[in-house]
């Protein structure tokens, strides 16, 4: 057994199908910083492979694959998943003070007027919502409420977000709580 630790992969794009006679093919963005598909850009995808896209067009959603020029050579690549981890997506995507990266919410705790109520396990969006989706603390499900629970992301729910000491202040979570 290997003594390294596996990598996360996060999937952020998937290739659709042909588009015209060269190749070319639809592109489905899963992740909210497109800047990273740039012409000649690599990225990992689900068969254990590297691809490059050797030109990204956002305004139609499409991409050309590298070394692919007619569509019966793009189509083995069609609904192929493209991937990136922590470390590229730390490197090549920017954050604006005061946001941050979903893998970096999950497994903060919780805390709302001095006590823990619970450690965050995703964030999912719904609509044009973020939510961070919330497994309820030992204590509180003992006491009946709900073993998991959602938690808008955003002001006036959120008071305080610290990375580094993994800890997200709230205001009416527990309310939410209560009324799930």
């Amino acid at each position: 057994m290997s003594s390294q630790i596996k990598e996360v992969r996060l999937h952020i794009a998937t290739i659709g199908k042909t588009v015209g006679i060269k190749g070319d093919m639809k592109f489905h963005i899963k992740c909210d910083f497109p800047e990273q598909f740039q012409n000649n850009s690599t990225f990992l995808t689900n068969k254990n492979t590297t691809i490059t896209l050797s030109e990204v067009n956002h305004n139609k959603a499409q991409v050309k694959i590298a070394g692919v020029f007619s569509v019966e050579d793009a189509k083995q690549y069609t609904n192929l998943k493209l991937y990136t981890t922590r470390e590229e997506t730390r490197k090549n995507c920017h954050l604006e003070k005061g946001e941050f990266f979903w893998f970096d919410l999950e497994d903060c705790e919780i805390y709302e007027d001095g006590k823990c109520i619970g450690k965050v396990d995703d964030v999912e969006r719904i609509a044009v919502t973020n939510y961070l989706n919330v497994f309820t603390s030992d204590e509180l499900i003992k006491k009946g409420l709900p073993k998991k629970f959602l938690i808008p992301f955003h002001k006036p729910f959120i008071l305080n977000t610290d990375i580094d000491k993994k800890i997200i202040t709230t205001d009416g979570a527990l309310d939410i709580l209560e009324a799930s």
